[in-house]
């Protein structure tokens, strides 16, 4: 019997790696924080810690007549040292795609099992691990399952090749021909929580030939077909039950659709899967082989119609997936493109870098924009990164993408981006055109320092021009905090949430993508947008560390950070030190223990307009917080606040206002890593992830420079030679 139980776990360290991100609180998986269910599921107990649990031993030739019972203790089955690290090379070499298998179609059974595939059920994944042994030219048997005491529920079960093992003593004496070869190949499988099940072992070599004939008369295939005609119906030429297996190596071609629907309802079919043409699905298939070949992480995944259609298409790479450890915090979705009918549904998952840059960290092409449709991509998303849901989501104001969004990220702050909401109102309110209107709204929305000034003034407008009755503002006003600033002084936007009337924000692909731009067009130019916003950010880095900015006042706080920031925000920055000498008067209002509150008098640049703003401070903590927010919506100190810290004698700004996503030296590895620190190295798989990820980080690291690239040569070089020296004394 092979099994498992009562290995050692022999575990292997990792060092936490060469930045500064604390494993537990970056990557959470399957914790209360998530508060759901990762599209590929992910547990730590192979047996889910039960206290007893029954081994059903089958026999070679009676697979479910005879039974051995064993008992086994909480620690035998408990494999918490075996995990799946969800798009890594190590599982799967050729990348990752989703895919709904028809069991009528045995061809797309031939695809291999890798460790993580989930099934409905126990039947359909034998009936997987069956068809593809099938194809291949062996037969499979059931070595053993396991149940609950007192319960006939299968709770684990190990498939092996029909050739695994030897005749006992007792065998050998008989007649029958020797099959057996002691083959290796099997796979393990699991029931999870959710009640599906998951393969949780993979070996796939075989010490003997294949024989088809054999494998199409073997015991197995009987009983698949016996199932099999058991369920079909009694109209049904074929059966159309699909399993999806939700983490599958790559297909070889991309599925498209044609005039000649299959669906009777034509119209329906074609509205629920993409408009591919045969160049289009040929693009797609291309451009993810080539990459594939060069990005290290690329990953992949295609959402298919139950006839075979492709409905939905996410991919990222490596580069995006690593950029999100160090600018996930805030995370906007453009959905311009689909919102607007391009011939390209394109989505876009964007990000700001330590320029104020936009970054890309992930695409999607979508066939419209359902519930079903965002919740697919969302958690397609968010198993890619582990897990980890961002801070802030910065979103349209879709209704269903609302929905999703509540129940993928339950604890992230969803927000409306603003610009789109102002345009949509004019563009759904035909009697709002007149300029009169558009600038008492604005000062309504930018204006506003609280939230019942802001509440009464909308009051006001909706009285003085008579639209009480106009539903689509009444909606808008009922998610007012989502989208207006006043409401919105505690979520954290990085600079990618607008403030000032004219502001916008520009599409990921502005300039290069339009309504008719084709697949094909947009593929061609990806690489060329990708490479151009990398070779910027690697300038801007050099610029960064390089230049000394010109200092424009005598104020410490510029000298300060001229030091620290990247050129972009430090401009930024610059302009708050700037605008100190408009706030004129400083008079403290209130008192609370350490806390005072301030009053800063300032007068404005465009015309001599004078406002009053409050600040409170700290002199405990050296905090600081002014009612204007700036911080919190572009990460650094506003003037009111430099004011104030300057009022009470602070020459230097603390640094928990500096923070590190905006500094010039901020260290970045452009190389994911989403496994865990603990490393099973009884696991193959393990140890192959866990060099994998070490070696390119030496890679990213060797590319900064030619002496860089040397010393990670030479290191490579003699790595290989002292590993070689091991095998050599241990052949």
């Amino acid at each position: 019997m092979e099994d498992n139980s009562g290995k050692s776990e022999e575990l292997l360290e990792d060092d936490g790696g060469d930045h500064d991100i604390n494993s537990e609180q970056v990557f959470e998986i399957g914790n209360d924080d998530m508060e759901t269910e990762s599209l590929f599921r992910i547990e730590g107990d192979d047996m889910e810690n039960d206290n007893e649990l029954v081994l059903d031993i089958e026999t070679d030739d009676q697979e479910n007549d005879s039974q051995q019972v064993l008992e086994f203790e909480n620690n035998d089955l408990d494999d918490k040292d075996q995990m799946l690290e969800f798009g890594s090379k190590g599982h799967d070499p050729t990348g990752s795609q989703m895919l709904e298998i028809e069991t009528n179609n045995q061809d797309k059974h031939n695809l291999p099992p890798v460790v993580g595939m989930e099934f409905d059920s126990y039947e359909d994944a034998y009936k997987y691990y069956n068809l593809y042994a099938i194809a291949l030219g062996f037969a499979i048997r059931v070595k053993s399952s396991w149940t609950k005491r007192n319960s006939k529920e299968k709770r684990g079960a190990v498939l092996c090749c029909n050739c695994e093992g030897f005749k006992t003593l007792k065998e050998a004496t008989s007649r029958r021909k020797e099959t057996r070869t002691g083959c290796l190949a099997m796979i393990r499988l699991k029931l999870l929580e959710s009640n599906r099940w998951r393969v949780d072992e993979v070996k796939l070599d075989h010490n003997h030939s294949f024989d088809p004939e054999r494998a199409q008369n073997a015991k197995s295939q009987k009983k698949t077909e016996s199932r099999l005609k058991r369920k079909l119906e009694p109209n049904a030429d074929v059966e159309v039950r699909t399993i999806k297996l939700y983490r599958t190596p790559v297909a070889d071609t991309v599925c498209y659709g044609s005039s000649n629907e299959r669906d009777p309802d034509n119209d329906l079919a074609k509205n629920k899967r993409l408009n591919l043409n045969r160049e289009d699905a040929q693009v797609i298939n291309d451009y993810f082989c080539r990459v594939q070949l060069t990005n290290p992480n690329f990953f992949y995944i295609m959402d298919f119609t139950d006839d075979g259609f492709v409905r939905n298409v996410f991919w990222i790479d490596s580069r995006a997936r690593a950029s999100y450890v160090y600018f996930g915090d805030v995370v906007a979705l453009d959905t311009t493109c689909l919102k607007n009918k391009y011939k390209v549904p394109l989505v876009v998952f964007v990000g700001v870098n330590h320029h104020g840059q936009t970054i890309s960290l992930g695409y999607g092409l979508l066939a419209d924009e359902s519930q079903e449709t965002y919740n697919w991509l969302l958690r397609a998303w968010l198993t890619c990164m582990a897990g980890r849901p961002p801070q802030t989501l910065i979103t349209d104001q879709c209704t269903a993408l609302q929905s999703v969004i509540s129940e993928v990220f339950p604890r992230a702050h969803h927000r409306f981006c603003l610009p789109l909401v102002i345009e949509s109102i004019f563009q759904n309110s035909a009697n709002l055109e007149s300029e009169v209107f558009r600038t008492v709204f604005n000062r309504i929305i930018y204006d506003s320092m609280k939230v019942d000034e802001f509440e009464l003034a909308w009051d006001d407008m909706i009285q003085r021009f008579e639209i009480r009755d106009n539903d689509y503002l009444q909606r808008l006003f009922e998610d007012r905090e989502r989208w207006v600033p006043v409401y919105l002084k505690d979520t954290f936007f990085a600079g990618m949430f607008t403030f000032q009337p004219g502001e916008s924000m520009v599409p990921f692909f502005h300039g290069y993508v339009h309504q008719q731009t084709s697949l094909k067009e947009f593929f061609e130019m990806h690489d060329l947008v990708y490479q151009n916003k990398i070779q910027k950010e690697a300038f801007d880095d050099i610029e960064s560390k390089e230049s000394n900015p010109t200092l424009r006042t005598m104020c410490t706080y510029e000298s300060q950070l001229s030091k620290l920031y990247t050129k972009e925000i430090f401009s930024l920055f610059q302009y708050e030190v700037e605008m100190m000498s408009h706030c004129f008067h400083i008079s403290q209002t209130n008192t609370s223990g350490s806390i005072v509150t301030y009053t800063i008098t300032e007068q404005e640049t465009e015309g001599n307009t004078i406002r009053n703003l409050e600040v409170m401070y700290d002199k405990i903590g050296t905090e600081v917080r002014c009612i204007c927010s700036c911080f919190n919506y572009r990460g650094y100190l506003c003037r009111h606040a430099l004011c104030v810290l300057n009022h009470n004698g602070i020459d230097e700004i603390p640094s928990q206002y500096i923070l590190s996503r905006w500094r010039k030296d901020f260290k970045r590895l452009y190389v994911p890593d989403l496994g865990s620190n603990n490393v099973d190295i009884t696991n193959p798989v393990q140890r192959f992830e866990h060099l994998h990820r070490r070696a390119l980080q030496v890679v990213e690291e060797g590319m900064t420079s030619l002496e860089h690239c040397t010393v990670a040569w030479q290191a490579f070089k003699e790595s290989l030679n002292k590993v070689r020296l091991v095998a050599d004394k241990h052949p």
